[in-house]
């Protein structure tokens, strides 16, 4: 098996491409449910941000998977590959690790070292084991993916500049009105980003702010939080005249703002400049507003290099993230190693269970007069016993596997305490779990994996890193 993540993002992608490939989150559960089945594909994950579009899948072969996916994109956002093939990225196995690890730590955002990138990927691993998206490997590899990213901003300062790109979207109306003292803000959404840009607003002076938000009991909860003046979006646009900064981030599908909408605001302004940021995907303002006089109107891509004197610092940790990012790595393809010796331990673990159980039944079969206090004493002191005879091996095979006649070792461990026909058992039976439950993707794979013929063996290798 091997994993890929195919994605578009703020390097390969302008905004107004990345908007059309934006996933709303009451799509994803069918959107995934449609990833798992498309072919080869057996584990999926869709990270979905402002800045990107990923998704990420383990597939049984690496041949056309990339077409596969692309067919993927297309069906779904009823856009023809040739509008977006030249913006896509492709990454593989190791390449594709490499890739999730630095992503999750804020070192391939936009703004090096942002953390909430941290959360959106965390989210959606969740929200893709929710829909059984998941399996072994991405169980594995995500969960190690946020435990690194955590680790990263707890153990190094690349968090703690004001670096993001709502605190971008504070600096650059500093930089055209020098100070936020006299100045009323709108912030039209209610999110995470909204809350991120009051919070920048208020530490940097801001007179006043109104939160204007679809659902007004959340436009409250923010405003709240920071003293500014709640309201509803129609409220909004009728005084849109008496503030000097928009701030937008909804989560709207189509136009919040229209360039005829500013313009009536802007005759009773009195030519006075106006502002706006657009920090949405997709776009909450027309970028036509752009052309309205006394108007001056910025979208997300704007941004980058607003906050460059803070990047010098935050390169400078990456370089001690990289240095994480590789012992992840590492530790991911030891993790590997150990799937191949699974089986076998399981079955060793299998045996010694039916031994001791046939053995404790025959020994109170024979002591008929033990009393149950007695018994449990018994079982509990024989079960160490074998536990501690076990421990040994099982950690001695798990090194061997490791290293360079790994596969030569687990074939002796196996053959040593007559394993084989147990793993047979073990392994028919996970199959036949797995046919019942698997989607035709799946099923293709593991008819493949009990097959003697030659692609068998080319499955089985490939759960070692060896692969990657």
């Amino acid at each position: 098996m091997h994993i890929v993540v195919v994605g578009l993002n703020y390097r390969t992608a302008p905004v107004e491409v990345r908007e059309r490939f934006t996933f709303a989150e009451q799509d994803l559960p069918e959107a995934l449910n449609q990833l798992k089945s498309t072919k080869s594909v057996l584990e999926g994950v869709i990270v979905a941000t402002c800045n990107r579009t990923e998704i990420y899948v383990v597939v049984d072969r690496l041949h056309m998977c990339g077409y596969f996916i692309r067919s993927f994109m297309e069906q779904w956002f009823d856009i023809k590959r040739e509008e977006f093939t030249q913006h896509l990225y492709i990454y593989e196995d190791e390449q594709a690790i490499s890739h999730l690890f630095k992503v999750t730590c804020g070192l391939d955002s936009m703004v090096i070292g942002e953390t909430q990138i941290l959360g959106q990927v965390r989210s959606a691993f969740l929200k893709s084991q929710e829909e059984k998206a998941t399996g072994t490997w991405f169980n594995m590899l995500f969960k190690q993916s946020v435990t690194l990213g955590k680790r990263a901003h707890s153990e190094t300062s690349i968090g703690e500049s004001a670096v993001s790109v709502s605190y971008a979207a504070v600096e650059l109306g500093k930089r055209i009105f020098g100070t936020f003292n006299d100045k009323k803000v709108l912030i039209l959404g209610a999110g995470k980003m909204s809350e991120l840009t009051v919070k920048h607003l208020y530490a940097n002076g801001a007179a006043e702010v109104i939160v204007a938000n679809r659902t007004i009991v959340r436009a409250e909860e923010l405003a709240r939080k920071f003293r500014g003046t709640p309201c509803g979006m129609l409220e909004a646009m009728e005084r849109l005249h008496e503030v000097d900064i928009v701030i937008s981030s909804t989560g709207a599908n189509d136009y919040v703002l229209s360039p005829s909408r500013v313009k009536e605001s802007m005759k009773k302004r009195q030519s006075r400049p106006l502002f706006m940021i657009d920090i949405a995907v997709p776009r909450d303002i027309d970028p036509a507003v752009g052309e309205v006089s006394n108007v001056f109107l910025y979208d997300i891509d704007d941004l980058e290099g607003i906050v460059e004197s803070n990047m010098e610092m935050r390169r400078a940790e990456a370089a001690k993230i990289e240095i994480m990012i590789e012992e992840e790595m590492d530790a991911f393809h030891q993790w590997l190693k150990t799937l191949g010796v699974r089986p076998a331990i399981r079955a060793l673990q299998d045996k010694s269970n039916n031994i001791h159980e046939e053995t404790l039944e025959s020994l109170f079969n024979k002591l008929p007069e033990l009393d149950e206090r007695q018994r449990k004493v018994i079982r509990r002191l024989t079960k160490s016993i074998v536990n501690q005879m076990m421990h040994d091996p099982i950690n001695r095979i798990k090194e061997m596997t490791g290293g360079k006649h790994g596969g030569e070792a687990l074939d002796y461990f196996t053959q040593i305490f007559a394993l084989e026909s147990l793993m047979e058992e073990n392994e028919q039976g996970a199959d036949s779990k797995a046919l019942n439950n698997a989607n035709p993707s799946e099923v293709e794979s593991l008819v493949k994996s009990v097959d003697p013929s030659a692609e068998q063996k080319s499955v089985r290798i490939s759960l070692t890193p060896a692969a990657l």
